[in-house]
């Protein structure tokens, strides 16, 4: 199921929205979703619980985003996750890898070892002042692709402009969130929504700025 018409596609000439796409639970959990070893820190050991429910539309959702991306920016533990495995991944027909191998990323991180994955740079100093530098640049899409730690400190800042939330039919109970506690409030407007046939419901919403509060009266 489909409603609404999908976010506005930039035109030619502007500067780059940056956007965030993250996997999580109803419960709003996003640690390891890939696989159990993919991040057991802090004990987590209910990793590995997006596979059972990876179908076709939510590949398809996925790929769709990619095709709009012109850049990436990326924490420094999801870098490493995607620099060990997408390099590999040469089929030209595969529009994540190409994607992730053939454009920028930009990494911030304040380790000084080598990024050695082809187009990988380093973000220096202030990541706030960085980031908005990156955003003043002409593109479409600037895509932060999980990275939650990274996400959070851009949100006090009203630095990204649209969530892309794939959540997934599973409660976990504990393990790290991305709208966790601390987080600046914030109305957001809903651009897409579809429901995959295995459960999940894939949402874009826009930045709406402050969340309208109010009372209800009979």
């Amino acid at each position: 199921m489909r409603t609404g018409t999908g976010p506005d596609q930039p035109t030619k000439g502007t500067t780059m929205r940056l956007t965030l796409t993250n996997f999580i639970t109803l419960d709003g959990v996003t640690q390891s979703p890939g696989a159990p070893e993919e991040d057991p820190s802090g004990g987590f050991n209910l990793g590995g619980w997006l596979p059972a429910h990876f179908d076709e539309a939510v590949g398809g959702f996925v790929s769709e985003i990619f095709g709009r991306a012109d850049a990436f920016l990326l924490g420094r533990h999801t870098y490493d996750l995607m620099a060990a495995w997408w390099p590999q991944v040469t089929d030209p027909a595969d529009p994540v890898a190409t994607a992730l191998n053939g454009l920028p990323k930009h990494v911030a991180t304040s380790r000084t070892d080598e990024l050695t994955w082809s187009g990988a740079r380093r973000l220096d100093g202030d990541v706030v002042k960085a980031v908005t530098e990156l955003k003043n640049q002409p593109g479409r899409e600037l895509q932060i692709h999980g990275s939650s730690a990274l996400a959070r400190s851009l949100m006090a800042d009203g630095l990204i402009d649209a969530y892309h939330l794939l959540v997934f039919p599973v409660v976990l109970g504990r393990g790290r969130r991305l709208f966790a506690d601390g987080v600046p409030p914030a109305g957001l407007k809903l651009v897409d929504n579809r429901t995959t046939g295995s459960g999940v419901a894939l949402m874009t919403y826009e930045n709406a700025g402050a969340p309208v509060l109010g009372t209800i009266v009979e």
